[in-house]
């Protein structure tokens, strides 16, 4: 590859960060109806056949930005567990900053069909990228013999189903468990499902 094309390809780069910044920006102020091909090229000061090229369509656009944002905040979890105890810690810190997250946030609180619809109802980019970050975990904590012997794709899936149903079930149990007590039965049962 020359150098040119390495510019290129940052400055392509440069752009998409740029593109999705607007997304989710306008998502978390409008909610996705406010989200359009012409409304991205707007706000980003670009064209929309530079949108184009990326992306066909508004709903293209979503499940990139929710797989970009997952990975935004698998990267403030921070490093890669390598023990049970750091993989329920990571685990409940992704939960804690998954509703911090202002266009996570916007999406559960006012629009979580849609949320639904784009992360949950099939394996797609956003749950891959938590997935693979897990079963990365999961194998070096199995190396380490802190976690209980098996696939660590398949039980990365199940961490996934469990953590995920304590985030989308958050604001209907509220009620009746604060978050601190949330938080640790949650810990409970992620350790206990991954322990020897």
């Amino acid at each position: 590859m020359t150098i040119r094309n390495a510019d290129k390809d940052d400055g392509a780069d440069r752009t998409e960060e740029r593109l999705l910044h607007h997304a989710a920006e306008l998502v978390a102020t409008r909610g996705m109806r406010g989200l359009s091909i012409t409304e991205l090229a707007r706000a980003a000061g670009v064209s929309r056949p530079t949108v184009y090229r990326r992306w066909e369509s508004a709903d293209e656009v979503l499940r990139a930005l929710i797989a970009h944002r997952m990975q935004l905040v698998i990267n403030a979890v921070g490093p890669q567990a390598a023990d049970r105890a750091a993989i329920v810690g990571k685990v409940v810190r992704f939960g804690d900053l998954f509703h911090a997250d202002a266009l996570f946030g916007r999406l559960l609180s006012n629009e979580p069909e849609v949320f639904t619809r784009y992360a949950f109802q099939r394996i797609g980019r956003s749950q891959r990228v938590v997935l693979e970050w897990l079963a990365a975990a999961i194998t070096a904590a199995q190396q380490g013999g802190t976690v209980r012997a098996g696939s660590a794709t398949d039980m990365a899936v199940m961490v996934l189903l469990m953590s995920q149903s304590a985030v989308l079930s958050h604001k209907t149990v509220s009620t009746v468990i604060d978050d601190d007590a949330l938080r640790t039965e949650l810990a409970h049962a992620l350790d206990g499902y991954l322990r020897p």
